[in-house]
Protein backbone atom coordinates (compact mmCIF):
# COMPACT_ATOMS: atom_id res chain seq x y z
CA UNK A 1 0.00 0.00 0.00
CA UNK A 2 2.82 2.66 0.89
CA UNK A 3 5.44 2.59 -1.23
CA UNK A 4 8.10 3.73 1.21
CA UNK A 5 7.17 1.68 3.76
CA UNK A 6 10.12 -0.99 3.67
CA UNK A 7 12.69 2.69 3.00
CA UNK A 8 10.93 3.38 6.23
CA UNK A 9 11.82 0.45 8.21
CA UNK A 10 15.56 0.63 6.85
CA UNK A 11 15.25 4.04 8.42
CA UNK A 12 13.85 3.32 11.56
CA UNK A 13 16.78 0.40 12.06
CA UNK A 14 19.16 2.45 11.48
CA UNK A 15 18.35 5.02 13.64
CA UNK A 16 17.74 2.28 16.44
CA UNK A 17 21.32 0.83 15.87
CA UNK A 18 23.04 4.46 16.02
CA UNK A 19 20.70 5.58 19.07
CA UNK A 20 21.73 2.11 20.81
CA UNK A 21 25.18 2.19 20.27
CA UNK A 22 26.00 5.70 21.01
CA UNK A 23 23.75 5.31 24.44
CA UNK A 24 26.07 2.43 24.88
CA UNK A 25 29.28 4.09 24.97
CA UNK A 26 27.45 6.95 26.85
CA UNK A 27 26.64 3.82 29.44
CA UNK A 28 30.54 2.54 29.72
CA UNK A 29 31.89 6.16 30.16
CA UNK A 30 28.93 6.67 33.09
CA UNK A 31 29.86 2.81 34.56
CA UNK A 32 34.04 4.08 34.32
CA UNK A 33 32.76 7.66 36.71
CA UNK A 34 30.78 5.56 39.13
CA UNK A 35 33.66 2.94 39.50
CA UNK A 36 36.40 5.77 39.71
CA UNK A 37 34.16 8.11 42.55
CA UNK A 38 33.62 4.87 44.16
CA UNK A 39 37.21 3.80 44.27
CA UNK A 40 36.41 0.34 42.44
CA UNK A 41 39.09 -2.38 42.88
CA UNK A 42 40.98 -2.09 39.29
CA UNK A 43 42.56 -5.13 39.20
CA UNK A 44 39.04 -6.56 39.23
CA UNK A 45 38.18 -8.39 36.02
CA UNK A 46 34.95 -6.08 35.11
CA UNK A 47 36.43 -3.08 36.46
CA UNK A 48 39.39 -2.94 34.16
CA UNK A 49 37.50 -4.09 31.14
CA UNK A 50 34.94 -0.83 31.35
CA UNK A 51 38.25 1.01 32.19
CA UNK A 52 39.63 -0.52 28.64
CA UNK A 53 36.43 0.07 27.03
CA UNK A 54 36.19 3.37 28.59
CA UNK A 55 39.33 4.26 27.17
CA UNK A 56 38.72 3.66 23.62
CA UNK A 57 35.35 5.58 23.45
CA UNK A 58 36.45 8.27 25.28
CA UNK A 59 37.04 10.58 21.65
CA UNK A 60 40.46 11.49 23.08
CA UNK A 61 38.85 13.25 25.89
CA UNK A 62 40.99 11.67 28.88
CA UNK A 63 43.53 14.83 28.93
CA UNK A 64 41.17 17.58 28.24
CA UNK A 65 40.62 18.67 31.75
CA UNK A 66 43.17 18.48 34.44
CA UNK A 67 42.40 19.46 37.58
CA UNK A 68 44.41 18.40 40.99
CA UNK A 69 41.36 15.83 41.74
CA UNK A 70 41.87 12.61 39.59
CA UNK A 71 37.92 11.84 40.77
CA UNK A 72 37.42 15.16 39.59
CA UNK A 73 39.33 14.60 36.22
CA UNK A 74 37.58 11.63 35.45
CA UNK A 75 34.23 13.10 35.83
CA UNK A 76 34.82 16.25 33.48
CA UNK A 77 36.91 14.18 30.99
CA UNK A 78 34.41 11.46 30.95
CA UNK A 79 31.33 12.96 31.33
CA UNK A 80 32.26 15.43 28.76
CA UNK A 81 32.57 12.33 26.37
CA UNK A 82 29.47 10.51 27.54
CA UNK A 83 27.72 14.08 26.55
CA UNK A 84 28.75 13.83 23.14
CA UNK A 85 28.17 10.48 22.30
CA UNK A 86 24.90 11.12 23.19
CA UNK A 87 24.66 14.77 21.18
CA UNK A 88 26.39 12.58 18.55
CA UNK A 89 23.98 10.12 18.12
CA UNK A 90 21.23 12.48 18.18
CA UNK A 91 22.95 14.53 15.10
CA UNK A 92 23.45 11.34 13.33
CA UNK A 93 20.16 10.03 13.67
CA UNK A 94 18.57 13.45 12.91
CA UNK A 95 20.93 13.35 9.51
CA UNK A 96 19.70 10.03 8.35
CA UNK A 97 16.01 11.30 8.74
CA UNK A 98 16.84 14.12 7.29
CA UNK A 99 18.21 12.62 4.54
CA UNK A 100 17.08 9.58 3.58
CA UNK A 101 13.09 9.56 4.51
CA UNK A 102 11.10 11.38 1.81
CA UNK A 103 9.83 15.15 2.32
CA UNK A 104 6.42 14.55 3.95
CA UNK A 105 7.51 11.43 6.28
CA UNK A 106 10.34 13.38 7.73
CA UNK A 107 8.60 12.56 11.66
CA UNK A 108 7.94 9.38 11.74
CA UNK A 109 5.75 9.05 15.26
CA UNK A 110 3.69 6.21 16.27
CA UNK A 111 0.59 6.78 18.68
CA UNK A 112 -1.03 4.00 19.80
CA UNK A 113 -5.39 4.81 20.49
CA UNK A 114 -6.35 2.75 23.18
CA UNK A 115 -10.54 2.50 23.01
Amino acid sequence: MDPDRGRIRVVTIICTVITVVSALFAIVLALHIVFVLGEANPRNGFASFVDSWSAAVSLGLRGLFTPGDAKLQVLLNDGLAALAWLAIGAFLTYLVRRLALPAGRRAVRYRRVVR
